[in-house]
């Protein structure tokens, strides 16, 4: 059984309108447990509109959504958070400024749970926390009591990568979250990024620029063009292209869907 599964995804935008956009269309795509999908593809290819189909944030105007089998069509956004993990492309969104790294992460641990009138970090979740703050190699884990707002954009989206992968979501939605980042401070993400998705076996799709990246990360690479899925490869032929090859698909396919 696939972890994710969308079957004639259909979104429209503006329906109806001079401004109508047809952004995802017809769309089937099957996702098994533990693939890392990287997704590339044009401005308005449909790349974020198929994470915001997958979060909830929209609802298909035709077509269904299943998550490890349950039928998450038309539930909503916030009852479908508890089964996924998501990080946007800003460092800032994913963090609350003003409060300590380990307040933080006790709201990423807690999150779902029945919560009582006392807040306090307890002193096994202080252990835990540096445990796992330690796997980033960013020394937050001698930092708990720091405020957030005082860390790198790198270090703060390493920080919001922990906690989207705390509670081990059936799905990791993965939104450009190293394109706000200079290079050197991205290849780290991305390293942190593949170090926490193998060690838990996430389930992991995400949406990238960068064609070296898309290439290099995943065992699996979906390129996307005007809501459509064009082309879908895996396993060593993945590893195997380079991006010479990927942009020249990339005008195969699309010169195809042109003469549809």
């Amino acid at each position: 059984m696939s972890m994710l599964s969308l079957k004639n995804v259909s979104k429209t935008f503006n329906m109806g309108t001079v401004n109508e956009k047809k952004a995802i269309i017809n769309l089937s795509l099957e996702v098994e447990k533990g693939d890392f999908i990287t997704v590339i593809g044009g401005n308005g290819a449909g790349k974020s509109t198929l994470l915001n189909l997958i979060a909830g944030v929209y609802f298909p105007e035709e077509g269904t959504i299943e998550l490890d089998g349950q039928n998450v069509t038309r539930l909503k956004e916030h009852k479908r958070a508890k089964y996924l993990g998501r990080v946007f492309q800003d460092p800032m969104t994913g963090t609350a400024a003003n409060m300590e790294i380990q307040e933080n992460l006790a709201l990423a641990a807690r999150r779902g749970k029945m919560r009582g009138l006392s807040w306090g970090v307890t002193h096994r979740e202080k252990v835990d926390y540096k445990s796992q703050l330690k796997i980033l190699g960013l020394g937050l884990e001698d930092r708990l009591t720091a405020k957030v707002g005082l860390l790198s954009g790198g270090q703060r989206q390493a920080l919001t990568l922990l906690m989207a992968t705390m509670k081990k979501p059936k799905v990791l939605l993965l939104d450009e979250h190293t394109a706000a980042l200079d290079p050197k401070t991205a290849e780290k993400v991305l390293a942190v990024t593949e170090e926490l998705t193998s060690m838990n076996k996430l389930t992991t799709i995400m949406i990238t620029h960068n064609m070296k990246d898309a290439i290099r990360y995943g065992n699996r690479l979906i390129m996307m063009n005007e809501g459509n899925i064009i082309y879908d490869v895996r396993g060593e032929e993945k590893k195997n292209l380079t991006v010479a090859q990927l942009l020249e698909k990339f005008k195969i396919e699309s010169d195809k869907m042109l003469m549809i």
